[in-house]
């Protein structure tokens, strides 16, 4: 899964990166490096101009709440259930096939937190001691997420209402490559720079190209290492989270890449 990851790059950096076309953030965009579900964040998609929707689609940049609320929900607190989705069965689940086919975003990211279980060491209440880790480009960089946005109406709101819509997104998941395993299962989708433009058309909508789409890529993209236990805690958001956490500080953690375990054995 992913459930926590680092945004820090403001709106002109994104329109540049990302090639953006309409910037619909009005500002509203400060780096966050632990994004959190159902918190803002930058979203990339392309999409006809609200005033104009027989125009051609328009690459924008706007800020959605994470966690994806289908239009026929009933509540919207279910989009804290639906931060992920698998991109194996995407296609196949009723509460993400026609975003699959019509809204597809990208989600730009510096990398993303896991938790590594230690396999020898325990916490003060004897479970698995758990170590933050973050993944990110080796070669550096930002990243892009694959994701799917949605469109909810409030029913409870009148149409004159700013709040009467609720739009959100999910990140698509794929299972972890070697190494990455060592952290999590599973790991999010990151598309490739060349499949960028495919990926946002909303005219590429047949299952298998989008299928195709999310192929996975060679193993290697991607680094991980061990940072400190605080951003666990959503209220921590600077950038000091990713600053790598001091050998001392870790206890029977296993390190992704080589397979070593680091740090004390025992906690």
């Amino acid at each position: 899964m992913c459930g926590r990851y680092a945004a820090s790059a403001n709106p002109d950096e994104l329109v540049e990166e990302l090639e953006v076309e309409a910037d619909e953030t009005h500002g509203g965009v400060a780096a966050d490096y632990n994004v959190a579900p159902t918190h803002p964040s930058p979203v990339v998609l392309e999409r006809a101009p609200r005033d104009d929707r027989e125009a051609p689609p328009v690459r924008q940049l706007r800020v959605l709440t994470w966690g994806l609320v289908p239009s026929w929900a009933k509540d919207p607190s279910v989009g804290n259930r639906m931060i992920n989705a698998r991109a194996e069965s995407l296609l196949d689940k009723p509460a993400y096939k026609r975003a699959a086919l019509a809204r597809r975003c990208l989600v730009p990211a510096d990398g993303w937190y896991e938790w590594q279980t230690s396999p020898t060491a325990r916490d003060a209440k004897g479970k698995p001691r758990k170590q933050p880790f973050f993944t990110h480009l080796a070669r550096g960089g930002r990243l892009a997420f694959a994701g799917l946005y949605e469109f909810w109406r409030d029913p409870q709101r009148t149409d004159d209402d700013a709040d009467a819509w609720r739009t959100t997104f999910t990140i698509i998941t794929t299972e972890a490559e070697a190494g990455l395993d060592r952290l999590h299962d599973r790991m999010p989708f990151v598309v490739p720079p060349e499949r960028w433009d495919a990926w946002l058309d909303p005219a590429v909508d047949d299952p298998d190209t989008v299928r195709a789409l999310l192929e996975p890529l060679p193993p290697g993209r991607f680094e991980a290492y061990p940072v400190s236990r605080r951003v666990g805690d959503v209220r921590a958001t600077g950038p000091e989270l990713l600053q790598p956490a001091p050998v001392e500080e870790l206890v029977g953690v296993v390190d992704p890449m080589t397979g070593e375990l680091i740090g004390d054995r025992e906690a």
